[in-house]
């Protein structure tokens, strides 16, 4: 519309100056301006504050020119001002800058018949503030840490609130495959990859699965990134059920097993000799991760209320893993058995995360699960999983658990499409917006080369400033 408002001011002149009255002629031109053949710009360059401002230039063009321009500068026409040699007035608007650095970009101004002419915008950065006061702990739960472990708490903790660090769940176990896949798609890797002890009972030689070859996890660290470990902890579906090599045999459902988790914490018990044996495998591979010198964020026994916080009497009001089936007070009890457990064998390369579920996002119809916390001696991160979230319900979770947690950090343990793949989860651009400042985020993996979001929701991510990818980790 705006170029045919222009082409046709044009016209309208040319016609009246073509048609004027022969008894009383109006004044001809001696010559009507030709339409220039290449764009010039009032300047060539523009300084922009960081809180952004907006500036008047003049485009000579033959059409109002389109504009190619990056999503922090916004370029619009200003009451279409145009005069009849060609001059546009436009206005060129810098959005404000909430990162710490200089942000340079291009404007490209182009016009049909018309060369193209390029003005360059500076904005300075923004102002960093002090670290803000805050109640969040500086110092890890685990007794004497390895000086790379407190490394990258302190990484964490230094970008709380300012920047999200990414992160992917490996493809059910023990690679890197949609770590690569993301990279693929986006030219970048997520900075975390978070490997899940899920196979670590099937018996050894069983041709598919060997937790102490360490290579893709050495190979990610080495590359950069950040090693993750969590634990879906399955358990024989009854006491003479003997696991396969086919990994047949165990269940984390706690209605699919005879397992009682109380039992894991009595002497002479079958579930105690498993529980013990279990952990005992688990310890040996963080032990040899530990001899590297590679520490891990660590989140065992997650999700542990389920369904159980549910106000009214349901079926389906239950925890759905074992760990969590009996109440709140048995699920402290195994979490604290196993840090006291981990920490009598020497491990010292963890951060402990434990995984709230909050209100459900509806507090009318759940309790906070706050009785399910093992404790401020035992836990560093608090984390939630949410699917299907749009950004206000992130926000409003965020907001809700901080505030019951004030001196942990709060990260997005997993997050993913919900309802089977019906719903979206809300892009990082939107509920970071909105104030869900996650530490970090983990889509889930869906399939051996991608993860339960949208190929355009990792694009979003991966174009915001504040958010951490495998080549911005330094700790």
């Amino acid at each position: 519309m705006k170029r045919f408002l222009l082409i046709s001011s044009f016209a309208a002149l040319a016609l009246l100056w073509g048609c004027g009255r022969k008894d009383n002629p109006e004044p001809i031109p001696d010559s009507i301006p030709k339409a220039p053949t290449a764009i010039t710009l009032s300047v060539s360059s523009l300084s922009a504050k960081a809180e952004g401002e907006s500036f008047e230039i003049t485009v000579k063009s033959p059409f109002v020119p389109q504009v190619e321009n990056p999503s922090w500068v916004m370029v619009t026409a200003a009451n279409q001002s145009v005069d009849k040699d060609y001059n546009v007035k436009m206005s060129v608007t810098v959005a404000k800058n909430d990162t710490y650095e200089v942000r340079e970009a291009t404007l490209t101004f182009k016009a049909t018949g018309a060369t193209s002419a390029t003005l360059k915008v500076m904005q300075a950065a923004a102002e960093k503030p002090e670290d803000p006061e805050t109640d969040i702990t500086k110092t890890l739960v685990t007794a004497n840490p390895l000086a790379k472990t407190q490394a990258l708490y302190d990484f964490l903790y230094n970008q709380y609130g300012k920047s999200t660090v990414s992160s992917v769940m490996a493809n059910v176990n023990w690679n890197n495959d949609i770590a690569e896949a993301v990279n693929k798609l986006t030219g970048k890797f997520p900075a975390v990859n978070c490997y899940d002890f899920i196979h670590i009972y099937v018996p050894d030689g069983n041709g598919w699965i060997n937790y102490k070859d360490l290579s893709p996890v050495t190979g990610w660290y080495d590359a950069g990134g950040i090693v993750s470990l969590m634990w879906h902890f399955n358990v024989p579906v009854n006491k003479d059920t003997t696991p396969g090599k086919d990994g047949s045999g165990v269940t984390c459902s706690p209605d699919k097993t005879t397992f009682k988790a109380s039992n894991a914490l009595k002497e002479g018990t079958w579930e105690k000799k498993w529980f013990y044996g279990q952990m005992d495998k688990v310890i040996t591979v963080i032990l040899l991760l530990q001899e590297k010198g590679i520490p891990a964020i660590w989140r065992p026994f997650h999700e542990a209320a389920g369904n159980a916080t549910l106000k009214q009497s349901a079926s389906w009001a239950t925890a759905w893993f074992w760990w969590g089936y009996e109440g709140a007070d048995t699920f402290k009890n195994l979490w604290i058995a196993m840090f006291e457990y981990f920490k009598q064998k020497g491990v010292r390369n963890l951060i402990w995360v434990w995984t709230t579920q909050n209100f459900n996002g509806n507090a009318s119809q759940y309790n906070q699960d706050k009785d399910w916390f093992p404790g401020d001696a035992y836990v560093d991160i608090v984390a939630r999983d949410l699917y299907g979230y749009d950004a206000s319900q992130n926000a409003q979770e965020f907001t809700e658990i901080q505030k019951s947690y004030p001196t942990h950090m709060v990260a997005l343990g997993e997050c993913g499409w919900g309802d089977e793949g019906a719903k979206a989860f809300s892009e990082v651009s939107a509920m970071w917006n909105l104030g869900a400042k996650w530490s970090w985020f983990m889509p889930w993996y869906a399939g051996k080369t991608s993860a339960m979001v949208a190929d355009s929701w990792w694009k979003d991510a991966f174009k915001q400033n504040f958010v951490i990818t495998r080549d911005k980790v330094s700790y």
